[in-house]
């Protein structure tokens, strides 16, 4: 977002933000039904029921809404997944509900934002540098909560929590990104989410899961 539309944002009034609002989702749901390259102002201003004039008010261009909403996303997503984590019940058997929780959480949030999270990571493979940074800070934050966990687990033979933790989400994200296609290969959608509780169990808890 540029420095004009940043400082234009905290200065937007209830009917402002609703306005910006409605360009955001607006643009969440195009992306739904079509691609990033085929994204235009008139295509987002047609959706939010507004004309193009209302919507470079808010944006310079469509790039800069589809930025902005990545960013709104991963604000409310990577905290939201920090306080679980932190949040859950590790010891005993009450890990092995906390493993599957968090794995559903990683998966909640795919489904819930898939379009928006995949076009996150393509342009990050891209090399744009913005988005990769949309994506550290998503990634970023469960990452250290999972770190705090790990530095308090019981036994304290972890060697490298930071290492653990980036391995643990890396996994639960790339899973959670491709959960379609593997179900499409003929995997299970719980046994899935099951084999991601246990890596997620074993890690934090370094014990075996509950029946292995």
């Amino acid at each position: 977002m540029s420095a004009a539309n940043s400082d234009a944002t905290r200065s937007l009034g209830r009917r402002g933000e609703a306005t910006r609002q409605k360009f955001l989702d607006s643009v969440e749901e195009l992306l739904d039904e079509g691609t990033y390259r085929e994204l235009t102002v008139a295509d987002i201003a047609r959706r939010a029921g507004t004309s193009p004039a209302t919507f470079y008010q808010y944006f310079s261009a469509a790039e800069d809404a589809v930025l902005a909403l990545a960013s709104a996303t991963v604000a409310v997503a990577g905290p939201e997944l920090a306080r679980l984590i932190e949040g859950c019940d590790w010891t005993d058997i009450h890990g092995w509900d906390s493993s599957l929780e968090v794995s559903d959480a990683f998966i909640e949030l795919w489904e819930g934002h898939r379009s928006i999270l995949r076009l996150i990571d393509l342009a990050t493979d891209e090399g744009d540098r913005r988005f990769r940074d949309v994506r550290t800070q998503l990634l970023g934050v469960p990452t250290n909560a999972l770190v705090t966990v790990l530095r308090n687990r019981p036994d304290r033979t972890v060697v490298d929590p930071l290492a653990d933790a980036g391995v643990l989400v890396s996994m639960l994200a790339h899973v959670s990104a491709h959960l379609e296609g593997l179900q499409s290969w003929g995997a299970d959608r719980n046994e899935l989410r099951r084999s991601m509780a246990r890596v997620v169990y074993l890690t934090l808890t370094g014990q075996s899961p509950p029946g292995d």
